[in-house]
């Protein structure tokens, strides 16, 4: 065994024995018919030591728990002082790899050769090898030997208790707390006790006891590792300086993993960035990328996966018996850096679990079994965060998934995406929900993109594009969706349904993204294909025609468009029924399309008709009947009733309030409305005032660059200027267009509008020279954009020349 310097000379002897530890007698009392008198004469001379600790690390690093242990125990517990007197007794834990032993060795070689202590007993084991090793202790340190060894053990533990020999008790890798039931050391003023352990259970707390929680190494410390067990190579380093960070982030900081990475290279003589080449590859076997059984360094006992392989085991022993190991299976595939607990509760993982146990298995059983899984530290939960409940290191994942045979991993991926998909809300927009789901997406199209498309794609990717659309991002939202086209048509083929959704998808993205003459264009591509492989009444290529109808009279083609949905509805009516929900939807878009294309009368009266057939088939809480309702109050207004149009979107308001809720998309959106009918109403002001409340609320649920946060700041500015803050209006609109052109690109629509609306508050502030030069700026992007023939380069134009008169309009 290392011992360190000895401090004392003439030391008698270091006896090497087995595991040691105990649990408080008091001298006198009666173990088993045995009458233990105390105190127990001192057989040895001090100092003495007992046990095979391990060696130090080659590398080792002075951690930040190391102070800990000091201010615990060599202080009496001031630093964090126990309810109930000082500290006795440390319990480090944590999973198994992130150095708890080489933690508390150094602890205790400072003590030894500081001379602090004067017996120093090191052991580890079950239960059995504890009691054995207290009953050789015991006659080494009494000089009487006892046959049954429960009474050795305890007659060691009297002489704990009695001694007024300074002693540390270490026990190394304590497999179960039940091994310890009645042979924890006594807390006395002389004595310091040390358990190491992989477990988490509440039994390991309890007098003079605290618990130290050990994660992985600080990112400085496992450079510093890495860079003293390299030391002798020092050309594996390489000279890319983001080698010895990254293979240390990849390694997920894990101390046990850092050294046999490093001795792996050594042997190799590989460099950081080869080794990080191998340990992307997921082909390989963690347990290929260590040292074979001598070659371990530091005389590790086994590699990173058979050293969490017993933990597997044991957890999965625990009540309730069998659910944690495919509940670790299922954590395997999704996001190291947190799952919400509500994945693990879905009906998909309960099944599973119900399978591997062979019996029902409930919410409550499966939470319970996320708990044997945290008693054996193989992952965290954190109770203050919903959408992050479980966390579980990114090595413990692999080496679980490693040890899945492939049909079993391509079920476990299946049911984690329908669990995922079972959770993910109807909207999430920027929301921490949303943001953590798309991240667990990301961690199983990782761990197993092909099973995502086995037989076809999984809805939990469609949903993943709708989320990142609504959370605002354009440009991810892009690059994902073609993604997302690009692998179908290699997996499915160009004609597969799932691929024409894709591309559905994409043409979508085309016109939110301020490309309405992309999205037409795309849409009638699609069409062609749609009704070449479903046919012309098929439901799917009826969408396709009402979303071409809608960009259509989006992109500046209103009749067109019109035209578009009538003959879209009667199509439908034909095909799915006048109650059908596609139905009633073309005749809202209908509606809409007729509004905007000046009849604001005949889109009032469509919506009037429309509205009770939404209520008998869908109901009055229905989002598509509160929207109409919405829409009805909109055109109300539009048509000439700003007043009948605000007291009724105040009472839509109230009841999106109560079904959807405060932060819901359709409810920001109606108070935007409700405050926009209340300017038109003759309130300026209090317009102002409303969109004032409304964008706090819009930048806390959406984000700053959210399209949705954009509007409101043009609304905003729009009326603090009819407030008569002519010059406040045109300096917001000079920060908006400066945002949207960074967040939107320069020739989305509302970039250019909030360019003229800058120009007409230049000229209303008395700019005169400023709104002419950006009026002409105006004009050649809305030309480059849309051509000379667009309706607004037309408008631009006329008011060049109404401002040349100086009659500019309101």
């Amino acid at each position: 065994m290392s011992q360190g310097p000895e401090r004392h000379a003439g030391s008698a002897r270091n006896v090497v024995r087995g595991a040691v530890s105990g649990g408080v007698v008091q001298a006198g009392t009666v173990e088993g018919g045995v009458h233990l008198h105390g105190p127990s004469r001192q057989a040895v001379a001090l100092p003495y030591r007992a046990g095979i600790a391990p060696p130090r690390a080659v590398a080792f690093q002075h951690r930040v728990y190391s102070p800990l242990l000091a201010e615990m125990l060599d202080r009496g517990g001031a630093a964090v002082p126990c309810a109930d007197g000082p500290v006795r007794a440390c319990v480090v834990s944590g999973l198994g790899g992130v150095g708890k032993t080489q933690l508390v060795l150094d602890y205790a070689e400072r003590l030894w050769a500081a001379g602090e202590v004067d017996v120093w007993v090191w052991g580890a084991g079950s239960r059995e090898a504890i009691v054995s090793g207290y009953a050789r202790l015991a006659a080494d340190l009494t000089g009487i030997e006892d046959h049954d060894p429960e009474h050795g053990a305890q007659r060691l533990l009297e002489w704990l208790a009695t001694t007024t020999a300074r002693w540390l008790v270490v026990i190394d890798d304590v497999q179960s707390p039940g091994d310890l039931r009645g042979l924890w050391p006594p807390a006395t003023a002389g004595g310091r006790v040390v358990v190491t352990t992989r477990r988490h259970d509440a039994a390991l707390r309890g007098p003079a006891r605290r618990v130290i929680e050990v994660g992985v190494f600080t990112p400085e410390e496992a450079d510093g590792y890495l860079r003293g067990a390299l030391a002798g190579q020092p050309q594996l380093l390489g000279g890319d300086s983001d080698g010895v960070a990254g293979l240390a982030r990849e390694l997920g900081y894990l101390p046990l993993a850092l050294a046999q990475a490093a001795a792996y290279m050594l042997d190799r003589n590989l460099t950081c960035a080869a080794y990080r080449g191998r340990l992307a590859d997921r082909r390989r076997r963690l347990a290929t990328l260590v040292p074979e059984g001598e070659g371990l360094p530091d005389e590790h006992r086994a590699t990173v996966a058979v050293t969490w392989s017993l933990s597997f085991e044991r957890a999965d022993r625990l009540a309730p018996a069998g659910l944690a190991g495919p509940l670790l299976a299922v954590a395997s595939v999704l996001d190291a850096n947190g799952i919400p607990c509500g994945v693990f509760t879905a009906p998909e993982v309960l099944a599973l679990l119900a399978a591997a146990a062979r019996r029902e298995v409930s919410g409550e059983d499966a939470v319970d079994g996320l708990g044997c899984l945290q008693r054996l530290s193989l992952i965290t939960l954190d109770p203050d965060s919903r959408s992050r409940r479980v966390r579980v290191h990114a090595l413990v994942q692999r080496a679980t998934r490693d040890s899945l045979p492939p049909d079993r991993l391509a079920v476990t991926v299946r049911v984690a995406a329908d669990a995922v998909s079972r959770v993910w809300p109807d909207i999430d927009g920027k929301t921490a929900v949303g943001q953590v789901l798309r991240g667990n997406l990301d961690a199983l199209a990782e761990a197993g993109s092909q099973h995502l498309w086995e037989p076809d794609a999984h809805p939990v990717l469609f949903r993943a594009g709708r989320s990142l659309r609504e959370s605002g991002a354009l440009a991810q939202t892009r690059d994902y969706l073609h993604r997302l086209h690009t692998t179908a048509t290699e997996r499915l083929g160009r004609d597969h349904p799932d691929t024409l959704l894709a591309r559905t998808n994409v043409a979508l993205w085309r016109g939110y993204a301020g490309d309405p003459t992309g999205a037409v264009t795309a849409f009638e591509a699609l069409l062609a294909d749609y009704l070449r492989v479903l046919g012309r009444d098929h439901p799917d290529t009826l969408i396709i025609r009402d979303y071409l109808a809608y960009w259509r009279g989006h992109f500046g083609d209103l009749p067109g468009g019109a035209a578009a949905y009538e003959e879209l509805l009667a199509d439908e009516l034909r095909a799915l029924g006048p109650d059908h929900p596609d139905t009633l939807t073309a005749r809202n878009n209908l509606a809409t399309i007729r509004g905007k294309a000046g009849d604001a009368a005949g889109a009032t009266a469509a919506y009037e008709e429309l509205l009770p057939d939404l209520v008998r088939v869908l109901g009055p809480d229905h989002p598509n009947t509160l929207n109409t309702r919405a829409n009805l109050a909109r055109w109300r207004g539009h048509a000439g009733d700003p007043v009948g149009a605000t007291a009724a979107m105040e009472e839509v308001l109230a009841d999106y309030l109560r079904v959807m809720g405060a932060d819901h998309p359709n409810t920001l959106t109606t108070r935007h409305y409700l405050a926009y009918w209340h300017g038109h109403a003759g309130d300026p002001t209090g317009a102002a005032a409303a969109y004032e409340e409304l964008l706090a609320d819009e930048l806390r649920v959406l984000g700053p660059d959210h399209p949705d946060t954009l509007t409101i700041r043009h609304y905003l500015a729009y009326w603090r200027g009819h407030a008569g803050d002519a010059a406040g209006a045109a300096a917001a609109f000079e920060e908006l267009l400066a945002d949207e052109v960074r967040v939107l690109g320069p020739d989305h629509p509302d970039a250019l509008t909030a360019r003229c609306c800058l120009a007409y508050w230049q000229e209303r502030a008395r700019d005169r020279a400023g709104a002419a030069a950006v009026y002409e700026e105006a004009l050649a992007e809305r030309l480059r954009v849309f051509g000379p023939d667009h309706p607004d380069p037309l408008r631009i134009r006329a008011y060049r020349r109404e401002r040349s008169t100086g009659d500019a309009p309101a």
